[in-house]
């Protein structure tokens, strides 16, 4: 339990630009207001918005918020806090079935810009499936960036795993097609594969996309699929923006969301879910490489508003 604690005082630490912004408004909300009237709701509202959490989120959010309030007949508005901060968490839940891949033999594609953090979550993740038991096979196959077969080469010797690369320039499909003979070969249970991310080129990316799908299709059809998509938190609505675009040209089944530790826009963990109905699977508040940690909406929630978790 040592790291999970180690991560909620991180996640407290890294989330300190984001509960400045979103809950020093909202306390002084609930301090602010004697009754709980269309106001009270509006400032709420506002800064919710202006937090990141998106339209969406926030209006799903708000209707909850003023549901429970009238069922549980509430006319102090310092005994909504909790009520806030359960429909935040309501509005994030990932669902039962968020990590199938972790026990099937998986193949899982990791999208997203340069600058993100996407190598590096990459490695961050290789480590951790590795930490619990699993064979994992690393492919190089963002073979556009000089830079990134060597970076993920460090960080698949840090984390002991394989990796099959290519040259640069060469072929990304082709670097998968011999990462799956490899992954076969060796009874691989997670062939995990960063891939290039460029975005203003949208054909370039849907056609090589499309080639590494049909490979995976044709030679590893035994494979559970898994696409993640790597944002920036730091960007905070241009993170969604992003994550629409590669929405439109991948099927994405989840987000891993970094650099969360630098940033008040913490919110967009929830606008992201909320407009998208995609899960944040993941998400970085860190360098090291347990910095990377399984989503969790409740502990994300309680960090936000620095409520201890229940032992």
């Amino acid at each position: 339990m040592g790291e999970k604690k180690g991560f909620f005082r991180r996640l407290v630490e890294g989330l300190s630009k984001t509960r400045e912004n979103i809950v020093k408004g909202i306390d002084s909300i609930f301090n602010g207001f004697s009754s709980i009237d269309d106001d009270f709701y509006d400032e709420i509202e506002e800064i919710l918005i202006m937090g990141d959490l998106g339209i969406n989120a926030t209006t799903s959010i708000i209707e909850d918020l003023k549901r429970k309030v009238k069922e549980q007949k509430i006319k102090d508005p310092a005994e909504c806090k909790q009520l806030l901060i359960d429909s935040i968490k309501a509005e994030m839940n990932v669902g039962e079935t968020a990590y199938e891949f972790e026990n099937r033999k998986s193949v899982i594609l990791v999208i997203g810009v340069n600058g993100v953090g996407k190598t590096t979550s990459v490695g961050k993740l290789a480590g951790k499936l590795k930490d619990q038991g699993k064979k994992v096979i690393l492919a190089a196959a963002d073979t556009f960036r000089a830079a990134a077969g060597e970076q993920l080469s460090e960080w698949a010797k840090r984390a002991g795993v394989e990796m099959i690369g290519g040259q640069e320039g060469s072929d990304p499909a082709s670097v998968v097609y011999d990462a799956i003979a490899a992954a076969k070969a060796r009874h691989a249970d997670v062939l995990l594969c960063d891939t290039a991310g460029r975005l203003h080129n949208k054909k370039n990316l849907m056609a090589e996309l499309g080639k590494i799908n049909r490979i995976l299709e044709r030679e590893y059809p035994e494979a559970y699929r898994e696409t993640l998509v790597v944002l920036d938190g730091t960007t905070g609505q241009n993170a969604l923006a992003q994550a629409r675009e590669f929405k439109d040209v991948a099927d994405i089944t989840g987000i891993i969301l970094t650099k969360l530790d630098g940033t008040a826009k913490g919110g967009i963990a929830v606008a992201i879910h909320s407009e998208l109905g995609i899960p944040v699977k993941y998400i970085g508040v860190g360098e090291s490489i347990d910095d990377l940690q399984k989503f969790d909406p409740d502990e994300f929630v309680n960090a936000l508003f620095n409520v201890k978790p229940k032992e």
